[in-house]
């Protein structure tokens, strides 16, 4: 798929690769949420046959898509059913075929789309046919999306609402949502995607969290809750009646829900509870060019991918013996085939019963992004970033108080 187009057909029943490359299954549907008014409807995920399943794949997941096949970022795979939302449109069962003033919609042409946030696709053109008379070839026409914008308009206000917000920060989401009434909040929590509503939920207190997707089924919380952060997470599920956490550690991931209770196992206030395990992780013989790739992640968040944790194997938290880390500026001075081990800086870590603020008083003195958290063997148990202390030190109320001061 040279071309800056991409038809849905050519992708449709293309294999499904993991980050391996090796199939896992095969795409059957494209879908498609609508845009604010005059922009595009974007690719949400696709629908894939993995397993004898029909499965949901997230767009964010996506790495690439080519004549090869759609390739995962990551070797995770949700088997959960696929179950379509209000406002979303699938291209195969619900445009496709659709007639259009006496057209037929025979193909949709999607654009490859690059965003602060994201890399992804959206609708860019639409192929209408008129069939042939009196023995006559049918005739085809390339027409832009905004042509036949009826095709993919949302179907309910909320769904529109949710459209609109989608490309705004988290942050200012979060502004719009806690000034609608509730009723209309969980409307339009269940309009948002997974990723941007969990994305709204760790810009709101864990008490508004709860309230806001009390009125989703456990499948829905569970998609959106697995694409929150560990750290976020656990704050969530600790403030959950203990009933209802069990629910949805045992729906969870089995991995996931593993990392989670060892995460609630830290009593609040230390930095055991304040920790996120999912950093950058290498052995000394890994090279800075393995590192950098490492770090050109888009689905690291900055503070994550300002530095690398060295250690000896096992490479997940809890690693090996932690050795030191190796900040982002170093890694860009060396020569790509250089060896962290050669690299390394030995910044001391901290113990996971340490207070939030003793580690907030530790990131100021060492001038440091992130900070490593280690057991009294010296393993690395996760690591701790500066904006989550900020977020913990700052008074409950700052998100709202700041609002009001933008407003004013």
């Amino acid at each position: 798929m040279a071309g800056e187009l991409i038809y849905a057909f050519r992708i449709m029943r293309l294999p499904l690769l993991d980050a391996g490359g090796a199939a896992i299954g095969r795409i059957d549907d494209i879908v498609v949420v609508p845009g604010r008014s005059g922009v595009a409807p974007r690719v949400t995920g696709f629908v894939a046959t993995s397993q004898r399943r029909r499965i949901f794949v997230n767009a964010n997941r996506v790495g690439s898509l080519d004549t090869e096949g759609a390739r995962l970022r990551s070797w995770d795979v949700d088997l959960n059913p696929f179950k379509p939302r209000d406002g979303e449109r699938l291209l195969a069962a619900d445009i496709i075929d659709k007639r259009v003033n006496g057209e037929s919609v025979s193909d949709v042409a999607l654009r490859p789309t690059v965003t602060s946030r994201e890399a992804g696709w959206e609708v860019a053109k639409v192929r209408l046919s008129r069939g042939g008379i009196f023995g006559k070839k049918n005739t085809y026409r390339l027409v832009e999306w905004n042509e036949v914008g009826g095709l993919f308009a949302a179907v309910t206000e909320m769904a529109a609402e949710a459209a609109r917000l989608r490309d705004m920060h988290p942050s200012d989401v979060a502004a719009v949502v806690r000034a609608l009434p509730l009723p209309q909040r969980q409307l339009l929590a269940k309009e948002m995607d997974d990723d941007r509503l969990a994305d709204l939920l760790e810009e709101l207190p864990e008490s508004e969290q709860l309230t806001l997707i009390s009125n989703l089924d456990l499948d829905r919380v569970i998609d959106v809750l697995e694409e929150m952060e560990f750290d976020d997470l656990a704050d969530l599920l600790a403030e959950m009646p203990a009933q209802r956490r069990a629910e949805v550690l045992e729906a969870m991931d089995d991995e996931d829900a593993d990392v989670v209770r060892s995460l609630l196992s830290y009593a609040p206030g230390t930095a055991g509870a304040l920790m996120t395990p999912e950093i950058i992780i290498m052995g000394a013989n890994a090279t800075v060019a393995e590192a950098l790739a490492q770090v050109r992640d888009p689905d690291w968040l900055v503070s994550i991918a300002a530095q690398v944790f060295v250690t000896q194997p096992p490479y997940k938290a809890p690693t090996g013996t932690y050795l030191g880390v190796v900040h982002l500026q170093r890694l860009l001075r060396e020569p790509p085939s250089t060896e962290l081990g050669r690299c390394i800086a030995k910044e001391p870590t901290v113990s996971p019963s340490l207070s939030d603020r003793e580690v907030a008083e530790f990131l100021a003195s060492y001038n440091l992004l992130a900070v490593g958290v280690c057991d009294g063997a010296g393993h690395l148990l996760g690591a701790i970033t500066v904006d989550d202390v900020l977020d913990r030190m700052l008074p409950a109320d700052w998100r709202q108080r700041r609002r009001q001061a933008a407003q004013s």
